[in-house]
């Protein structure tokens, strides 16, 4: 009796484990084709981690060239750059008064400064994906299809608006940004009753820009995870699924 009971308890602890090994085995593959990973078990997490680096640097170089360029930003409605909320309450009174064609040249001159500044992103960029761990690569892992986007602005976004801003002050500088925002706030104080409020706008370029490069970045990490034809090198082609 005692052996039988031993026999039973040994079977049930088979299957638990059985059991739970085949859940585990089902959330990693889960898991791999939420990512867009080939289920494959020759993958090394350092194939893993040199995958999503390959597809952050095609990603980075694809958003950098789309951006970098006479009207990346401006003709994207995605990403262009408007007239911040703070002020759009003086957007609208110009407009009534007739300076809609000041509006509209200091919005352009914006967007013209993100374009010229998004270049130099590149290498900023290329030396955070250097940076990144396999610890890194292994969180990215439970993320969905922006999942290194993510984890990559979370983790230099504070260093890139740093090192992004003297370009784009530069930026702004050449096209004007700062002399038409000023001209538009001197031309507020001649509205009655308009109330106009003072900001950081090379903060504010600076912010949107990064927006921009980041939202292009992402989707095209998503193209790669999703879209056989977006996988341009051997590595990308080898990691992602088909």
């Amino acid at each position: 009796m005692k052996r039988s009971s031993t026999l039973i308890l040994g079977f049930a602890l088979g299957a638990s484990l059985f059991a739970t090994a085949s859940l585990a085995c089902g959330q990693a593959g889960d898991i791999a084709k939420r990512l867009g990973l080939r289920k494959q078990s020759n993958l090394s997490d350092t194939k893993v981690a040199s995958g999503l680096k390959e597809a952050l640097r095609v990603g980075t170089e694809n958003s950098v060239r789309l951006t970098g360029r006479r009207d990346g930003f401006f003709a994207n409605q995605a990403i262009k750059i408007l007239m911040p909320k703070s002020l759009q309450p003086l957007e609208k009174g110009l407009r009534l008064v007739g300076y809609g064609p000041k509006v509209d040249e200091f919005i352009l001159s914006m967007n013209r400064a993100a374009e010229a500044a998004a270049p130099s992103a590149k290498k900023i960029f290329g030396d955070a994906i250097l940076a990144m761990s396999i610890d890194d690569a292994r969180k990215i892992l439970a993320g969905g299809d922006t999942a290194a986007t993510d984890y990559f602005r979370g983790k230099t976004s504070e260093q890139l608006t740093v090192a992004f801003r003297p370009t784009i002050e530069k930026s702004m500088t050449e096209n004007g940004v700062t002399q038409k925002y000023e001209e538009l706030m001197g031309q507020s104080r001649s509205i009655p009753f308009m109330k106009s409020e003072k900001m950081d706008i090379n903060q504010y370029v600076v912010s949107k820009a990064l927006d921009g490069l980041f939202y292009m970045l992402g989707q095209e990490e998503r193209k790669i995870r999703t879209n056989p034809a977006a996988r341009t090198t051997s590595l990308l082609k080898e990691v992602f699924r088909k």
